[in-house]
């Protein structure tokens, strides 16, 4: 299988071509479905246009106008929300809180199966992160887990103490867990309070961004911040709501997991570390696609797992989170008519010319969009999240969204399944 299509695609996806073209030629063996790689090239051509309609800019436009369209689209969409919410400000507790519980009501996630608080405490005691407790004024970690909020310890671990402590000592007590350990609960998303305001400006400083997670404590936490970069409400808004689909995804696995009796706890660490095989394969008779559950790219962009097939159930949270982006228009203001521009665009993006003539890729992905204006001083593109969406979407193209959902998640420890 190749030809124009395949190899647009494949030049899209810095795939291997000869691997690439098997594959497809496979897909279309066992499914019986053609031309597959054509219609999406079409689909994306039909969104792009459409997009670049609403924003002004020609298809033929350099590659710096549409990049800059898009940007300004994303400026315009905070500038709304931002209205809407009254103009809030990230450095105030209530206003971050305000902004977590919206995407709370959007997404609406399930109860999830959580570590016990108990349990967590006592983590805590048994290994105590002096670091946080220096920062806090307590000489023991009994008087801290007594009376600071055990979610707040949690994530200050994540800022506070060094990565190392965290991997070597702390979390090495997690392979004690058993089932009986964990429980059904509310996902929780709340803010840090200013006693943490020094340390926690670093990590802000360090990771450009002021919110993240705890998938075993099934908490999303904010860290309220200035960045003092635009989209900064917006991009706060599809970070959230990712995490609250992250979470119960995950916390449906470790449920699952919690009937592997001895071996659960390896296959919780194995989850909670974002571990992804690296094993290569050879020659195959089947299709063998890997299940990668975090952005390589993050960490090497020429990874080889990048370039063969694979499902990313992280683009699946993304795409989730960007198809419900308009709803915070419903419980708002009623503009989410210009908040749909950013629907079914996660592995959208194509090849334009820049000013030397060089054809150079743009997203149309509004991960990678934001996160290019958050590294804008630094000339940084973003375009993995769209590289990776676009591989989940041949996958659903060939098969159907329930089957990458289902597969993402009973393949996710094991590292790979053939098709």
């Amino acid at each position: 299988m190749d030809g124009p299509s395949a190899d647009k695609v494949a030049k899209i996806l810095r795939a291997d071509k000869h691997t690439f073209y098997k594959t497809i030629a496979y897909l279309e063996g066992i499914t019986g479905k053609k031309n597959i790689l054509e219609k999406i090239l079409e689909e994306n051509e039909k969104l792009m246009r459409d997009r670049m309609l609403v924003i002004g800019v020609q298809r033929d436009a350099p590659a710096k106008e549409v990049y800059d369209g898009l940007i300004s689209k994303i400026e315009s969409d905070d500038a709304r929300i931002f209205k809407a919410l009254g103009s809030p400000s990230c450095k105030k507790i209530e206003d971050c809180q305000n902004i977590g519980e919206i995407a709370r009501k959007v997404v609406n996630p399930p109860k999830g199966f959580f570590l016990k608080l108990d349990k967590a405490k006592e983590f805590i005691v048994a290994e105590p992160p002096r670091e946080v407790m220096k920062i806090m004024g307590y000489a023991s970690a009994e008087e801290m887990v007594a009376k600071e909020n055990i979610f707040e310890i949690y994530a200050a671990l994540r800022f506070v103490e060094g990565g190392e402590w965290l991997n070597t000592v702390f979390f090495k007590q997690y392979e004690k867990l058993k089932p009986e350990d964990f429980e059904e609960r509310d996902v929780s998303v709340f803010v840090i309070s200013p006693k943490w305001d020094v340390a926690a400006q670093e990590f802000v400083k360090k990771k450009k961004h002021n919110i993240s997670h705890l998938k075993e404590l099934g908490v999303v936490f904010i860290i309220p911040a200035l960045l003092g970069i635009s989209g900064e409400i917006l991009r706060m808004f599809v970070l959230i709501m990712h995490y609250l689909y992250e979470i119960p995804f995950y916390s449906s696995i470790f449920k699952e997991v919690s009937g592997y009796g001895t071996e659960f706890h390896r296959a919780l660490t194995s989850l909670l570390r974002g571990d992804v095989t690296q094993e290569k394969f050879g020659e195959l008779a089947k299709s063998r696609w890997l299940v990668i559950q975090r952005y390589l790219a993050k960490e090497d962009l020429n990874d080889w797992r990048l370039f063969v097939p694979h499902i990313n159930p992280e683009a699946i949270h993304w795409m989730k989170a960007e198809e419900n982006l308009s709803r915070i228009g419903d419980i708002m203001d009623g503009f989410s008519k210009e908040l749909l521009f950013w629907k079914d665009l996660s592995w959208v993006g194509d090849y334009f010319k820049d000013e030397s003539g060089v054809d150079v890729l743009v997203s149309f992905n509004i991960v990678d969009t934001v996160m290019s204006l958050v590294k804008e001083k630094e000339m940084v593109k973003y375009l993995y999240h769209q590289e990776e969406a676009l591989w989940n979407k041949i996958f659903m193209e060939f098969f159907d969204r329930t089957m990458l959902e289902e597969y993402s998640r009973k393949y996710l420890l094991q590292g790979y399944f053939e098709v």
